[in-house]
């Protein structure tokens, strides 16, 4: 989005002036709004460029750029990025590597993350694409607490995808990690100092 048009850039015989404070000034000549800006040591900035005739501010552009610039930093700040992790079966996997597979996936769905579970069919496992369905469906059904199925198994080539959705939104876990902390620092806090006890008087008889 590119800046809006400020002071001499404004290029039109007159516009209709907002004040600083969002009062409603009317339609003067642009020169007298320059003016009036350079007065009140404010940029006349054109806020509505499309209008008939268009709409002015005077602002402290600089303020306002800065303004703008932490919103804007907020935002991204606050906007979750979807990550989607991949993990890779066979479809004759052993019990133990399926286990450490189904520990990566509890691990990125309590994040918050997607799994994308891909099998990988190889030779004459490719007849067999039932294998790789159990298989997703075993998988789906061990993290239902922590997830759902948002794309069901569907064979993509020589492979079978499924996606797998977490319960909790990325912002839930990462609000619900910073009260954790929150809570730990507090108990810490508060906390008894062991110094503090009173002493045993061992000459009490």
């Amino acid at each position: 989005m590119s800046e809006p048009r400020i002071n001499d850039r404004i290029r039109v015989p007159e516009v209709r002036l907002v004040g600083p404070n969002g009062e409603q000034v009317g339609i003067v000549r642009v020169e007298d709004a320059l003016r009036l800006a350079a007065e009140a040591d404010l940029d006349l900035v054109e806020v509505a460029p499309m209008a008939r005739p268009p709409v002015a501010k005077l602002m402290d552009f600089g303020k306002y750029k800065y303004e703008a610039a932490v919103k804007a930093r907020e935002a991204r700040k606050n906007q979750v990025n979807t990550i989607i992790k991949e993990i890779k079966l066979r479809p004759k996997i052993d019990s133990h590597d399926y286990e450490t597979k189904k520990g990566h996936v509890v691990r990125f769905l309590k994040g918050g993350d997607k799994v994308k579970v891909t099998i990988m069919f190889r030779g004459r496992e490719q007849s067999r694409p039932e294998l790789g369905f159990r298989l997703l469906q075993k998988l789906a059904e061990d993290v239902a607490e922590l997830g759902f199925v948002e794309s069901a198994p569907k064979q993509d080539g020589r492979n079978m995808v499924m996606v797998l959705g977490p319960a909790k939104k990325k912002t839930a876990v990462r609000n619900e990690k910073r009260a954790e902390k929150a809570a730990r620092q507090q108990a810490e806090d508060t906390e008894p100092n062991a110094e503090s006890s009173p002493e045993v008087d061992s000459t009490a008889s």
